[in-house]
C-alpha cells in the first residue's frame, strides 16, 4: 500500500512539473475553443522588469471573428502586468500594469503573423512590430515596474492571478517562438528575431523552454518553418 502510494503521488508530482526542452520548429496548438486548455511558461529571471520585449508567432483565423489574448503576464500586484490581446475590430491591446494603448489594425490576414512589443520605465515608449514593421510608437505607464514571481500564460487571458479564464478570450490557432528579454531590443535586432535569430532571450527562451500545459493543448511542426 505504502509503494502505490508513494507511485501515485509521483505520479502526480511529475504531472504537475514544468517541462524543459527546445521547442526550435515546434508550436503550441489549440485546436479548439476552451476556458481549461492553456499553456503555462516560466521565466528564467524572477527579477522585477523596468524593461522588456517579447516576440513571438501565431496563427489564427479569429481575427474577424472574436477577441482573443495573445500573451497574458499576470503577477500579484496586476493581472494585466504585460498583456498583448486582441480586439476585434479595433487592433492590438498593449497592457503594462493595467493601463493599455491601442495600435489599430483592421484585421490579422489568415497567415502566421510574427509581432514584438516592448515598453521601457524611463520613458514608458512602447513599441510594436508586425512581421518586422514598426507601428507608430506610443506612450504608457512611465516610471512603472513589471512585478515579480509572474503567472505567464498562452492561450488565455488571466482575470486574476493564474486564473478566472473566459473561453471567448481564448485563443484558437498555433502560436510559437515566443522568447523575451529584460530589455529594448532595437530595430536592428527586431529585424534579426524577425528572420530567425533569437539573441540568446533571457527570461523566456524557446529554445529552452520551461512550461507545462494543461486541457487540449497539442506539440505540432510549426506552420511557418
Amino acid at each position: 500500500m505504502e509503494k502505490l502510494l508513494w507511485c501515485f503521488l509521483t505520479l502526480i508530482s511529475f504531472s504537475q512539473a514544468f517541462g524543459h526542452e527546445d521547442m526550435s520548429t515546434r508550436a503550441f496548438v489549440f485546436p479548439e475553443e476552451s476556458y481549461t486548455s492553456y499553456v503555462s511558461l516560466e521565466a528564467e529571471s524572477k527579477e522585477p522588469l523596468n524593461a522588456f520585449t517579447v516576440c513571438l508567432r501565431f496563427y489564427t483565423a479569429l481575427s474577424t471573428v472574436r477577441s482573443f489574448s495573445i500573451f497574458s503576464y499576470a503577477t500579484e500586484k496586476s493581472y494585466n502586468d504585460i498583456l498583448l490581446f486582441w480586439t476585434k475590430d479595433e487592433g492590438y491591446n498593449f497592457a503594462v500594469g493595467g493601463p493599455e494603448v491601442l495600435f489599430t489594425v483592421s484585421e490579422i490576414p489568415q497567415a502566421p503573423t510574427h509581432i514584438c512589443a516592448s515598453w521601457e520605465s524611463a520613458t514608458g515608449i512602447v513599441e510594436l512590430w508586425v512581421d518586422g514593421k514598426p507601428r507608430v510608437r506610443k506612450s504608457l505607464n512611465k516610471g512603472y515596474t513589471v512585478w515579480t514571481n509572474a503567472s505567464i500564460i498562452l492561450g488565455q487571458e488571466q482575470d486574476s492571478y493564474g486564473g478566472r479564464f473566459d473561453a471567448q478570450q481564448s485563443l484558437v490557432g498555433d502560436i510559437g517562438d515566443v522568447n523575451m528579454w529584460d530589455f529594448v531590443l532595437s530595430p536592428e535586432q527586431i529585424n534579426a528575431v524577425y528572420v530567425g535569430g533569437t539573441l540568446s532571450p533571457n527570461v523566456l527562451n524557446w529554445r529552452s523552454l520551461k512550461y507545462k500545459a494543461e486541457g487540449e493543448v497539442f506539440i505540432k511542426p510549426q506552420l511557418w518553418s
